[in-house]
Parts: C-alpha cells; structure tokens; sequence
C-alpha cells in the first residue's frame, strides 16, 4: 500500500491538500478533519484496550493547570520554553477604549493582557501527582492511572508532528522502583507490537528530554546515561529523523518527593509514565498507508475498526 505522497510537498502540504488538516495562519495549529479524528478515536481505543487488564482508574483533567502547581512540579526550571501562560483583560472601561483604538490602529495591544492564575498543561500527567498527594497514603500495590488531556508546548513548526497544541493519552503508574520500572518494561513490549501491528515501521531507542540551557545538557546527559527515558520512533515528517510516537519515563522519586506521595510506612513513591502522542500516531498511518483509509492494510484496518 502506498502511503502519503509527500515526495515533492512537505507532509503538512499533503495533509492539507487532502483536506486531512486545516491551516489555522498558525504555525502548529490546525484544524482536524472528521476522518483524521475517526483514526485517533479509534487508535485510542486500541491504547485502552490492551491496557484493560491492568484495571487503571481513569481521570480527564482540561488543558489548563493551575499556576502554582506548574512552579511547584519543576516544569519551568527545565523547559521554560515550552511553557505557556494564559493572559486576559482585566481593564476599565478606559482600558477597553484603548485596546479597541488600538485594534483599530493596528498596534501591539498585549500589554493590556494581564496573566491569570492558568497555564496551559505541558503534559497530561502534570495534574494528577497533587491530585493523589491529597487522597493520602498509596497503597503496598501502589496506583495505575489512565489519563487524556490537550497540551501545549510553544514549539512552532512546519512539522506537523509538532504540534503546538495536541493530544496526549498517558499510564501513570505509582509506586516502588519495582513496580514502576516493571510497568514500563511490559509497555516497552506491548507498545513496540501494537504498533507493528499497525504496519508502521518503529524502532526504540535511548532519549532525552529538551531541558532548557547549558546545565539542561548535562541533564539530558544523565538522563540517558541512566536509561529514564525511551521513545518509540516513527518515520513520519522524515526517515532520516523519526518522529517519538510513544514515550516510556521514569521519573524515579521525583513527583513522589515534589509531591509528598508516600506509602503507609513513610517511604517515598517512584512514577513513571507511558505516553502516547495521538496526533503523531495517527499522521504515520496517513503518512505510510495514504489518505484513504478504505485503502488501509486490512490487518490494520481490523485493528482499529474491527476488533
């Protein structure tokens, strides 16, 4: 089966002349056809699927956190160029009466804009770890959530894989070392297949983190070197450099000692999280199999329509 011809054109041309996406005038912004967001539900569905027998709770938070548990989860100590703040007139009568004068001018008017107590959420898992802090002590078996949320990151491209807002549905796991690290390796597994099964090449590989700055290379340097982060790459915008489709992290005791996420005994809880970037997943389909899904691969056709 052919995929997406993007040969001549880049892939975001391809999908926005096959009325796949739709050019917002934002860089990372797009509108989303019924039959791209058909292939992401259903994907979605597979994601749930193979993780239903580890029974996890399911929580949806909206694309927005609160400032102060952004500040308090470290978030913008390592990437502060990806955060993003939700701002809003909070004027007078005489302030709107500038701002209109300026729109009509043509001007800058975002100094009018003040910032509000919201942050837009850089990845799903962020509000979850306070959320559990608050229930009390975790259990000897530790949790397992299931979670989905929009997030932003401010990193405008022409790739369409990089999205600046986008979906990302995640497996949180708390508890000892062992369990967590245990929960990853079985994704490791499970994720390489269901994929595979699909028909999309993929091989995983060793990552980092983007931390921010010269000490943030030193950081993605230790990340490595003790094997916290691992992706699974698609070829999607490129094959020279594929595109992390999957990710599997472990946090160690970071969000258990940020947060204060204890067992009964007082020892501190480990986390680590599977996470599956929707947006991406469903731009390799497009990209190796083409633009009609009718004309999919049947064995991957049965496993998004038919199972």
């Amino acid at each position: 089966m052919c995929g997406l011809d993007h040969h001549d054109d880049s892939l975001l041309e391809a999908m926005l002349e096959n009325n796949l996406l739709f050019d917002s005038g934002v860089d990372g912004l797009y509108g989303r056809s019924g039959i791209f967001e058909d292939v992401i539900e259903r994907f979605e569905l597979l994601v749930r699927r193979l993780g239903a027998p580890d029974k996890a709770t399911r929580i949806h938070f909206p694309p927005g956190m609160g400032r102060k548990t952004l500040e308090k989860s470290g978030y913008l100590k390592s990437f502060p160029h990806l955060a993003g703040g939700v701002h809003s007139f909070e004027g007078s009568d005489r302030d709107h009466a500038k701002l209109l004068g300026m729109l009509e001018a043509g001007e800058d008017w975002s100094d009018l804009q003040t910032p509000t107590d919201v942050f837009l959420t850089p990845a799903a898992c962020y509000p979850l770890y306070p959320t559990v802090a608050q229930q009390g002590a975790v259990p000897d078996d530790g949790r397992l959530f299931e979670l989905s949320s929009y997030c932003f990151r401010h990193e405008p491209s022409k790739d369409p894989a990089r999205m600046q807002m986008f979906r990302m549905r995640e497996f949180v796991r708390i508890g000892t070392p062992e369990q967590v690290c245990d929960f990853r390796e079985s994704w490791l597994e499970r994720g390489k297949t269901m994929i595979e099964g699909l028909g999309l090449p993929c091989h995983l590989d060793l990552a980092s983190d983007p931390f921010f700055g010269r000490g943030g290379k030193m950081m993605a340097i230790s990340q490595r070197e003790q094997a916290l982060k691992f992706e699974l790459l698609i070829p999607v915008n490129s094959e020279e450099t594929p595109t992390a489709c999957l990710s599997f992290n472990y946090h160690q005791d970071h969000f258990g000692q940020t947060w204060g996420l204890q067992f009964e005994d007082g020892r501190t809880c480990h986390s680590a999280c599977i996470g599956f970037g929707l947006e991406r997943v469903a731009l390799a389909l497009f990209r190796h199999h083409g633009p009609d899904v009718e004309k999919w691969p049947a064995a991957t056709r049965k496993l998004l329509w038919e199972d």
